[in-house]
């Protein structure tokens, strides 16, 4: 098969289509024929040769796709080959062919297209994972998301308002503030020009945000803090402002509030497993009821991913950039 190889760290022309072995699935794994990824910023860093794949991973990045059943290895019930399924992966989506566990597949969902499947396991899993499973996101609560016009952003943006919850969102530009709008979020934030902690409070008559989604981490930190309600909680889910911080305890003491970090590539198993279930179960009839759908912004053919990094890299989309295999 083909795949998008790393032969050494650099630039989005570090990344190269060629030949590399077949696959083959082990005990309670499947084969996919991979009809399209989609690329996150994880899988920049891995380029750069910053974020290697957990153990025993595929050393191709890639941690989604979408495609077909093609062979099933031992001990899977289920599943059948034929089956059209996207998959929540360690690594490995940039390629033709992939091994995935069977806990980590999921039906396409009805209504979507094949490749349009590929930009929502890693988007589904890591909202529902982050504000639903630790943050507890309630009806009528506020979520505040940085980030709002990004594959994750526009996913948590869609997946709040159909619990009953209030969306503020962070954006660098009016078109993407527009673009987060359309999808239903109730208070629009230019970082670029204004302070997320005082039009937050504005707009929640001074209570603040029950839950933040973070992708900046360092650079937010103090201010995540204090935008937070009494009882708040902030998921920090990346690293784009930077890795420290520094953080005011007393200020977290007095709102009895919370933090949490997680990152989904390198969970366990198990954890991958009951994560997927649940998004199938909470999110799959969201999605086939018309209710929430994945925002891709362009399909580039995967032998040219160096410039789908490049679009990531400028920050120009909204939504998901999908690698289609050509």
């Amino acid at each position: 098969m083909h795949a998008i190889t790393i032969p050494e760290p650099g630039g989005p022309e570090a990344l190269v289509w060629d030949e590399v072995p077949d696959p083959v699935p082990g005990e309670g794994e499947v084969l996919i024929e991979v009809a399209a990824s989609a690329v996150n910023r994880a899988d920049l860093l891995q380029r750069q040769g910053f974020y290697d794949p957990p153990p025993g991973a595929s050393p191709y990045p890639g941690l989604e796709c979408s495609g077909r059943v093609a062979e099933i290895g031992p001990g899977v019930a289920g599943w059948n080959v034929g089956d059209e399924v996207c998959a929540l992966l360690s690594g490995g989506g940039y390629a033709e062919k992939v091994v995935v566990p069977a806990g980590q597949l999921l039906p396409v969902p009805s209504g979507l297209d094949l490749r349009q499947a590929a930009a929502l396991p890693e988007v589904t899993c890591t909202v529902w994972s982050n504000v639903f499973m630790i943050a507890h996101l309630r009806p009528g609560e506020t979520l505040l998301v940085h980030g709002g016009s990004s594959g994750i952003g526009t996913m948590a943006i869609q997946l709040a308002k159909a619990v009953g919850a209030k969306v503020a969102v962070t954006a660098g530009t009016k078109e993407k503030l527009e673009q987060c709008a359309a999808l239903g979020a109730d208070v629009l934030i230019n970082y670029r020009e204004q302070d997320f902690v005082e039009e937050v409070r504005a707009a929640t008559d001074g209570r603040g945000a029950d839950v933040v989604l973070d992708n900046m981490g360092a650079k937010y930190l103090d201010r995540n803090v204090r935008v937070l309600a009494v009882n708040g909680r902030l998921a920090i889910i990346g690293m784009q402002g930077g890795i420290k911080g520094e953080l005011n305890i007393g200020a977290l003491l007095a709102k009895r509030a919370a933090i949490s970090a997680a990152s989904l590539r390198a969970r366990p198993r198990e954890e991958k497993t009951a994560i997927v279930a649940a998004v199938r179960e909470h999110v799959w009839p969201l999605i086939a009821g018309g209710h929430v759908r994945p925002v891709v912004d362009r399909e580039i053919p995967m032998d040219d991913a160096a410039t789908a990094h490049r679009v990531l890299e400028e920050s120009g989309h909204v939504g998901k950039v999908l690698l289609v295999v050509p």
